[in-house]
């Protein structure tokens, strides 16, 4: 399977570099480019990519706004791009549904790494924005409006497994320490998404953190 990808980016350099990296995988095309939020959506309208990444601040429509708008309006998996890892924006974005940040001095190996990744349904955190958004939690400072009521709609299997997810366990840990398949793992996991109206792993570890299912420096046990 070919993934398509949207770039957008008001940086001329940075929009080519980053298209002439994925365009040279075998399985991964760049359909389109973009230099501002409103040529993002109207392309991801156009071509319904697998992925599209975007660049937070845009003339126009920025990033934030495309995002939700791209996400809200088409089944394209979208990753922020910054040039910051204190991004005022960080939380902004992943309400607006976005699957994860890249910051742009990405090594090569881990943009290609990262569009294939979302493409398959998982989720990524540059490293330092990780210890951001953890940071955010730490302080008070990210409060999201997913009550802990909300959790009332999960089995405990699948409120388990939020736990773990949250706690940073893959699909192959939360089998381990479930003694369970990892088929059955990506069941829970896909009900969990599905009952809390969550995009993907990324939103999931953020409920899991709001509803105070987990904290932070939480371990997995």
């Amino acid at each position: 399977m070919t993934i398509r990808v949207v770039v957008a980016d008001d940086q001329d350099l940075v929009r080519a570099g980053f298209a002439m990296i994925l365009d040279a995988q075998p399985d991964i095309e760049v359909v389109a480019e973009a230099g501002d939020g409103f040529a993002a959506v109207g392309l991801a309208r156009e071509h319904a990519p697998d992925v599209v990444l975007l660049d937070i601040r845009m003339p126009g429509m920025d990033g934030i706004e495309a995002a939700r708008v791209i996400c809200a309006e088409t089944a394209s998996k979208v990753v922020m791009l910054t040039t910051f890892d204190h991004d005022d924006y960080l939380f902004d974005a992943l309400r607006a549904g976005a699957s994860g940040f890249l910051l742009k001095d990405v090594r090569r190996d881990d943009l290609v790494h990262a569009v294939r990744a979302v493409t398959s349904g998982d989720s990524l955190l540059a490293p330092s924005v990780t210890r951001t958004l953890i940071a955010a939690f730490t302080s008070g400072s990210a409060a999201l409006p997913l009550q802990a009521s909300r959790l009332a709609a999960l089995t405990a299997r699948e409120t388990e497994t939020l736990r773990l997810l949250g706690a940073g366990l893959s699909n192959a840990e939360i089998a381990a320490a479930l003694v369970v398949s990892e088929h059955t793992v990506k069941t829970h996991v896909s009900n969990v998404l599905a009952k809390l109206a969550l995009r993907d792993r990324v939103q999931a570890v953020i409920a899991a953190y709001e509803t105070g299912l987990i904290h932070p420096g939480t371990r997995a046990h």
